[in-house]
Parts: C-alpha cells; sequence; structure tokens
C-alpha cells in the first residue's frame, strides 16, 4: 500500500512537472511571437522614419538650394547696385576734380589780371600825382604873374571909367537915330485881329527892328522844294504862292498842332499864340515868289503865362 502510494504520488508529481513545462513552454512561444511582433512593428516604424528621415532630408536640400539662389540673386542685385553707386561716385569725382580744376585756373586767371590792372592803375595814379604837381608849380607862376597884371588893370581902371563916359554919350545919339528910323517903320493890324509890332519890309528894315531890340527876329527862305522848315520852336510848311497877287499858303505847328494860314498877302502879320507867351508870334513874308517864300518870324523877347 505504501508503495502504490508512493508510486501514485511520484506520478502526481510527473504530471504537474510536465504540466509546468508545457506552459512554460508555451509561455516561451507566446513571448517570442510577441517579440517577433514588436520587431517587426519596429522595424516598420523604422523604416517609415527612414523614408520621412530620406524626405525631410530632400525637402531640406530642395529650401537650401532655393535659399541659396535666392541669396545668391539679391547678392547679385546688391552688388550690381553697388557697383552701381562706385561707378556713379567716381564719375562726380573725376566731375568735381575737373571743375575744382578749371576754377582753380579761372581764379589764378583772374589773380593775374587783376594784379596787372592794380599795377597800371599804380602807374597812372603816379603819373597823375607827378601831372598834379607840375600843374601845381605852373599854377603858383601863374597866380605870381596874376598878381602883377591885377596891379596893371587898376591902374587903367580910371581910363576904362572915361571910355564909358563917352560910350554913353555914344548910345544915347544910336538911340535917338534909331527912334527916327522907328517912326519910319510900319505898324499894322495881325489876320488874328491883334494889333502888331512894327513891321520891317526889307533888310534895312529889320536891321533897324534888331537894334530897338524889342523882339527877337530870325529870317527864312522856304522853298517848296524843302517843303517844310524848323524855326524857332515852330515850323513852317510851304503849300502854294501866287507871285502875281503876292499872296501864299503855309501851314503853322506849334504846340502839336496844325494851323493853316491860307491866302495871305505880303507884309502882312500872319500871328499865332504859343503856350508859355502872353504875346503872339508873327510871320510876316517880305517876298512871294513862284517856289519861293523870303521872311522873317518875330517873337516875344519875355515869355509869359498866358491869362
Amino acid at each position: 500500500m505504501s508503495n502504490q502510494f508512493e508510486q501514485n504520488a511520484d506520478h502526481k508529481a510527473d504530471s504537474g512537472n510536465a504540466h509546468e513545462h508545457s506552459g512554460m513552454f508555451f509561455g516561451l512561444i507566446a513571448g517570442l511571437v510577441i517579440a517577433l511582433a514588436g520587431c517587426g512593428y519596429l522595424a516598420t516604424r523604422v523604416s517609415q522614419m527612414n523614408d520621412q528621415m530620406t524626405q525631410m532630408q530632400e525637402n531640406t536640400k530642395t529650401q537650401i538650394s532655393s535659399l541659396s539662389a535666392a541669396t545668391t540673386s539679391l547678392l547679385e542685385e546688391r552688388m550690381q547696385g553697388l557697383n552701381q553707386q562706385i561707378t556713379d561716385i567716381k564719375g562726380a569725382a573725376d566731375t568735381t576734380s575737373a571743375a575744382v580744376k578749371q576754377t582753380r585756373a579761372l581764379a589764378q586767371r583772374q589773380s593775374t589780371e587783376l594784379t596787372n590792372k592794380l599795377e597800371d592803375q599804380q602807374k597812372q595814379v603816379s603819373d597823375q600825382l607827378a601831372q598834379l604837381k607840375d600843374a601845381t608849380t605852373t599854377a603858383d607862376t601863374k597866380i605870381s604873374e596874376v598878381s602883377s597884371d591885377v596891379s596893371n588893370v587898376k591902374t587903367d581902371v580910371n581910363g576904362v571909367k572915361t571910355d564909358v563916359t563917352n560910350v554913353k554919350s555914344d548910345v544915347t545919339a544910336t538911340q535917338a537915330g534909331l527912334e527916327k528910323t522907328g517912326a519910319d517903320l510900319k505898324r499894322a493890324m495881325g489876320d488874328m485881329g491883334v494889333m502888331s509890332g512894327l513891321i520891317a519890309t526889307n533888310s534895312k528894315d529889320l536891321a533897324a527892328l534888331r537894334e530897338l531890340g524889342e523882339r527877337n527876329y530870325t529870317e527864312f527862305d522856304l522853298s517848296k522844294k524843302e517843303g517844310q522848315k524848323k524855326i524857332g520852336n515852330i515850323t513852317i510848311a510851304f503849300r502854294k504862292s501866287d507871285p502875281g497877287r503876292n499872296r501864299y499858303t503855309v501851314d503853322v505847328m506849334a504846340d502839336d498842332k496844325r494851323v493853316e494860314k491860307k491866302d495871305r498877302t505880303i507884309n502882312e502879320p500872319v500871328q499865332l499864340y504859343i503856350s508859355g507867351s502872353r504875346q503872339p508870334y508873327e510871320i510876316v513874308v517880305n517876298q512871294v515868289k513862284r517856289d519861293e517864300i523870303v521872311g522873317y518870324l518875330a517873337t516875344p523877347k519875355v515869355t509869359l503865362a498866358r491869362q
């Protein structure tokens, strides 16, 4: 009984060990399967990550290439801009240098010209001072001579006084003669209804009028060929003449006005008023020829404003 019991017990123990070994085996297989599955998953993930890394590297290379191209283009543009600026600055510097050279040359030339002018002026001043010195010496000599002459003139004054007395006597006699001559001269009514002064009909009478000195007298000889002539401050224009009837027609321009004196006769006072004169001007024609008139213009000695 005891041996059977021990045998049963050994059998149970062997059976238990068999079950235990079987469980461990399945456990190992399961663990191996799980490990293999994990390795497959890890391998898949590693492959995916490698692909992602490869894609990222390619993308990074593309971006780096694009960035490099953009950077190169930007750098080239900047370099071109800098080169253009350097060229412009160099050109400006060359222009400025040329301008400075021209300015220096001009300044030097002007300085030379100014120096020459100053030297010429100094020479002229020196010459003028020398001339002034000579003139002063000459003037001093002449002053001494004049002082001597003054003494001689004082001596002659008494003799001149005597001569003046004699001249006064002669003037008195001349005035008496002129008054007699004036009595022979004629007066006439002018064409403006104003009694004229004395009228001269020939050169002798005109000389007598000048001696009397009452008016100013200007002779004229106007031909048709001349057309017009300025006499004093008026202008006479020839129009026509009629020698057979001793008549003529002229235009008179004065004070920017033209006045026609038509069909006038010889020795007739043709009168007109001029601004600044209270007495009329008188034109007297003594000779009327076919294409010519001869006479004189009488004007007041004193000009007064007309009232």
